[in-house]
């Protein structure tokens, strides 16, 4: 590069947007600013919040150079859609204009540091139509400098702005967002970063195989920026290669990922139970650099997808019909059970392989793990066996061995068979023949959770596992979940808890009221009792219990 050659600008910065236009993902964002400058209508304070990379700064930016933008002809206003041309939307651009200061917050902390801004305030704009300050990564100043700015925040000149930017909004006070007009900025969908760096690859003039954008658009995970640096690095890792053009394969290899359908083909065979393919498996991808982290997170997120697909869930758009039909044969053949514990062991082994001295040792220990998990009872048979006092009754030696399934995708699969995994959920579960028998399983587990049972929750239908109720009184937060957790460590089955219409009986707790003050009002009633009363007028009635009768009522002088 000689010395008259410009120096190069990252994609992050050189595809940086100009225009509300070219802001993706965030249109009701820029809906209700249109709205706002049309109506003059104009906040005096805006807060921008969200992950980094989706476009903060560069909105705080594009609002300054709406706000001040005077058209080519130098007598525009206000407008959603600033020409870029005219003095003040390139100074802004270049962020030369005097008018428009930018503040770094995690370097400028303190109480002096926004005394200065107060102290500017008063003065008016020199050149602009109004004098914007755009303070970044806002909740790193002090308590004691947002104390000091509330003020000047609430009343500012006219001429004044406030733009905030901000990845951590809970560090904000109150004081200051009540002060201010919010905007949640979302994470941008994979799909539209993934037309949006099809556009910027074309611009560059480089070859791109369409699953490696998709690649890039999945790391980036919903910021534009992560993303535009991700795809830089990839560009330049093609161009080592020697033909310019940026490949899956490529992507793959420089971050670390495992191919999909790779990974589909090791979760088969870890519900097939074949422990020696699953080790060449792991092996094999270990070989070609994933690590074992990627592994485990690419298990997950499979194991994510069948559920999701189970639950009736829309597909990913970037899976492959191929993709699509096996994760529809594993939600037909696995039960919501089977998932969570494969779920659950997967994130445990994904913990440990995390901190582990040795990381692919662990990852197989992981996964060794979780297909012996495969033989062991689920917490519903394990519960039945408790119950009825000994083991689940031993298969003869003679007994053929459990059938297995193959990977979708791995080989063929014989109609009719189902996994080990498959087997946890088939063991019929003895329920509580009804609610006062329910309270009375959890009681042991859980006393408080039913000690709220039997007091607060009005049953309107119980069948099992479903439990509809009206509530007595006020619950607890998460109240719902604890029930949920409870039942299902106790019985093997997800429950569905919640509150319904209907007509309710009372609780437990109102019923045994109910029933001691029939007692009562029975015992008043005795002509004993009544000539007891009349023969000694100052005698009281006394509620006892005892382990044979747990209420009963008796007098007392």
């Amino acid at each position: 590069m000689t010395g008259t050659d410009p120096a190069y600008r990252v994609l992050a910065r050189k595809y940086r947007p100009q225009s509300f236009d070219a802001l993706i993902g965030q249109d009701a964002m820029v809906q209700t600013l249109a709205n706002a400058i049309k109506r003059d209508r104009l906040a005096h304070a805006f807060l921008m919040t969200g992950v980094r990379g989706v476009g903060k700064t560069s909105t705080a930016r594009l609002i300054a150079k709406a706000l001040n933008c005077i058209g080519p002809d130098g007598q525009g206003g206000p407008t959603i859609s600033p020409c870029g041309v005219c003095e003040p939307c390139r100074a802004i651009a270049e962020g030369r204009h005097i008018d428009v200061i930018e503040m770094d917050a995690a370097s400028h902390t303190g109480v002096d540091d926004v005394r200065e801004i107060i102290e500017a305030v008063r003065y008016a704009a020199v050149s602009a139509r109004y004098k914007i300050y755009i303070i970044d990564e806002v909740h790193m100043l002090s308590k004691n400098a947002f104390n000091a700015l509330l003020k000047t925040l609430e009343e500012p000149p006219p001429h004044v702005k406030f733009l905030f930017a901000t990845t951590e909004v809970q560090k904000v006070p109150v004081t200051v967002l009540s002060r201010c007009q919010r905007f949640d900025l979302k994470r941008i969908p994979v799909d539209l970063l993934a037309r949006h760096f099809a556009e910027i690859v074309e611009k560059e003039g480089v070859t791109a195989a369409d699953e490696a954008v998709e690649l890039v658009a999945h790391a980036a995970e919903g910021s534009v920026r992560d993303g535009l640096s991700i795809l830089d690095q990839a560009i330049a890792h093609a161009d080592m290669d020697g033909d310019g053009r940026v490949t899956a394969d490529q992507v793959r290899d420089m971050l670390g990922l495992s191919d999909r359908g790779a990974i589909r083909r090791l979760l088969g065979l870890l519900l097939s139970g074949d422990v020696a393919a699953m080790l060449g498996a792991l092996k094999e991808q270990h070989s070609l650099g994933v690590e074992p982290l990627a592994i485990l997170s690419g298990l997950l997120s499979e194991v994510h997808l069948v559920t999701i697909a189970k639950a009736g869930g829309h597909a990913d758009p970037s899976l492959s019909e191929e993709a699509r039909a096996a994760l529809k044969e594993w939600a037909d053949r696995l039960s919501f059970p089977v998932l969570h514990r494969l779920w659950q062991l997967l994130l445990k082994g994904h913990d440990e392989v995390r901190g582990a001295a040795m990381p692919m040792q662990a990852c197989e220990m992981a996964l060794l793990r979780l297909m012996h998990a495969a033989t062991l009872p689920d917490p519903g048979e394990l519960a039945r066996m408790l119950t009825e006092g000994g083991p689940a009754p031993a298969e003869p030696e003679s007994a053929p061995a459990p059938p297995q399934m193959s990977a979708p995708d791995a080989g063929d699969t014989n109609p009719g068979e189902s996994p080990p995994w498959s087997g946890a959920s088939d063991t019929a579960q003895a329920m509580p023949g009804d609610f006062a028998a329910l309270i009375d399983l959890v009681e042991p587990e859980r006393p408080l959770v039913a000690a709220i049972m039997s007091d607060a929750m009005r049953l309107v239908r119980y069948a099992p596992p479903e439990l509809i109720y009206q509530p007595a009184g006020r619950m607890p937060n998460g109240f719902e979940n604890d029930v949920r957790d409870v039942l299902f460590k106790l019985t093997g089955e997800r429950w569905t808890v919640g509150e319904g219409a209907g007509e309710a009986a009372p609780s437990q707790a109102e019923q045994q009221r109910q029933q001691a003050d029939a007692a009562r009002k029975a015992l008043m009633e005795s002509p004993l009792v009544k000539a007891a009363l009349e023969a000694f007028p100052d005698a009281v009635i006394l509620e006892t219990q005892s382990d044979n009768d747990p209420q009963q009522w008796s007098a007392s002088a």
